[in-house]
């Protein structure tokens, strides 16, 4: 009798984001205005930027989800390549924008299609590069396809945990149990839970892989920004605190150390 097969990145993204997932319930970067609009006026900019010095702007958006962002970036009049992991988000973006002409969906099961296509002005990956095993040699491929002048975005990723005080760490852990309290499934939860306070994680469990940062422990945020400004003329980290909780959003915008960044690079050298 054979064991079965280990899931791969791909069954397990299916898992998490299938048939009606609800991308804005976990994500404070859609819940909460101040987030969204932190990250909604840099590519505003950045794009109006691009688009001032060269009258149009080809945009690649990595991990799309439902298309909260892709709106943004359609009304600023880019040019959208988008690349979708899941499936079923894949068929949802499609028939979304079925009827603008502007916006290209590919179900990218591999996340290997971003890497290939024709030369684009900017890369958009909101809430994505924490999902992705080798997230550096990921960004290091997509900036092979952005020209000179160009500009990558990346938004909604966690903080590297080893440079995180411990006050940062419990103050963001505390937040997001108190607000998984309230959204049921307790006894999946607390086994989450319990696997990742004693370090192991299960490879066959959507919960434990798809958010792959707990694994990994947050996002190399240093060295992201090394790879950017060696490729980029012009960079900025934005450092800002993050949590599912609206009041606990608002509360940790006053009180509480970062959790979270983005990283904006301007003018592909």
């Amino acid at each position: 009798m054979h064991a079965a097969a280990k899931p791969t990145m791909r069954d397990l993204q299916e898992q998490a984001h299938n048939v009606g997932h609800d991308y804005a319930n976990g994500s404070p970067h859609i819940r909460h205005h101040s987030v969204r609009q932190r990250v909604v006026d840099e590519v505003q900019r950045v794009l109006g930027s691009v688009q001032d010095r060269k009258g149009r702007c080809r945009i690649l958006e990595l991990g799309a989800g439902h298309g909260t962002f892709t709106d943004h970036l359609v009304a600023a009049g880019a040019e959208v390549e988008v690349t979708e992991m899941s499936a079923p988000s894949a068929e949802l973006l499609r028939h979304r924008f079925r009827h603008n002409p502007l916006v290209t969906v590919t179900h990218d099961p591999e996340g290997k299609a971003a890497f290939s296509g024709p030369s684009l002005d900017a890369v958009v990956a909101i809430s994505v590069l924490h999902h992705i095993p080798d997230y550096l040699g990921t960004v290091e491929r997509l900036i092979q396809r952005i020209v000179p002048g160009g500009a990558f975005l990346s938004f909604q990723d966690p903080l590297w945990y080893p440079r995180r005080s411990k006050v940062s760490m419990s103050l963001d852990r505390n937040a997001y149990l108190l607000w998984r309290i309230g959204q049921g499934g307790y006894r999946s939860g607390m086994a989450t839970r319990i696997r990742r306070m004693r370090g192991v994680y299960d490879e066959s469990k959507a919960a434990d892989m798809v958010e792959y940062h707990v694994v990994r422990q947050g996002v190399d945020e240093k060295a992201l920004h090394a790879v950017l400004t060696e490729n980029f003329h012009r960079t900025h980290m934005h450092r800002y605190w993050s949590t599912q909780s609206g009041l606990l959003q608002a509360l940790g915008e006053r009180m509480a150390p970062p959790t979270t960044f983005g990283l904006v690079a301007e003018l592909r050298r």
